[in-house]
């Protein structure tokens, strides 16, 4: 077993688990269904081929919450291509500069072959939708060995902005949210959304609920590692104690 992990940062974006007609939300951390669509169209698997597509979809999927944004909206107009007419206009919902660390879990050989898709990739990876391109390169690299999910989610570095992390500046580690799928016994008390893909195929779009539990780790801050301050005038006062 091994774990991939990705790095999903951008200026925007959006990762719906449902849509009502003309208005399109954003979950708060993206949805296994959106990083799984993201693997598989690095390894250029097609919409309506389910049976390369349900080895992805059985990865173990977590998410860490680096830095979580702030939700921003949209409207949106658009013409029917054929007649030419005005569509209804419709209201969209974005994540503004989050970041965010996912990781998969599964057989070392399938996310070998992700993992070298990432790097080069048969259709680019998106943060939810077409428009939402990363930041960055998103791979974060493969781990191999016993680590599990969790444990990659507690050792991968704090990727959030610097001009965040300067907003923490006086913390030696960070506690940061994970939301995982649920083991065993847990999904008993687990939260459920409907985002486990079955079939991506553009005519029947497919999706399973699966049970999700939040969870914690702390990593490193930004003053982890750095010198104790130094104040020459701290030796005066404590004479003068």
């Amino acid at each position: 077993m091994s774990v991939l992990s990705l790095r999903l940062a951008g200026p925007l974006q959006s990762w719906g688990a449902s849509a009502r007609f003309i208005r399109r939300t954003t979950e708060s951390a993206p949805t296994k269904s959106a990083v799984i669509g993201l693997l598989a169209a690095a390894a250029g698997i097609e919409r309506g081929d389910d049976t390369r597509l349900e080895p992805l979809a059985a990865l173990r999927f977590g998410v860490r919450i680096d830095q979580p944004g702030s939700r921003v909206r949209d409207f949106q107009t658009a013409h029917h291509s054929v007649s030419g007419k005005s569509m209804p206009l419709s209201e969209r919902f974005y994540l503004a500069d989050a970041v965010f660390v996912a990781a998969v879990e599964g057989d070392t050989t399938l996310l070998s072959d992700l993992h070298a898709a990432l790097r080069n990739p048969v259709y680019p990876p998106f943060l939810g939708r077409r428009s939402c391109p990363p930041a960055q390169p998103v791979d974060l690299g493969l781990h191999d060995g016993a680590a599990s999910l969790m444990d990659v989610l507690g050792e991968v570095p704090w990727q959030a902005s610097s001009w965040y992390r300067r907003q923490h500046g006086g913390r030696t580690d960070i506690e940061l949210t994970v939301l995982r799928e649920a083991c065993g016994s847990e999904a008993e008390f687990a939260d459920t959304l409907r985002d486990q893909p079955i079939s991506y195929a553009a005519e029947h779009r497919r999706h399973a609920l699966r049970s999700i539990v939040s969870d914690t780790v702390r990593v490193p801050g930004p003053s982890a590692g750095r010198l104790p301050r130094h104040d020459p005038f701290d030796a005066l006062q404590e004479e003068n104690v």
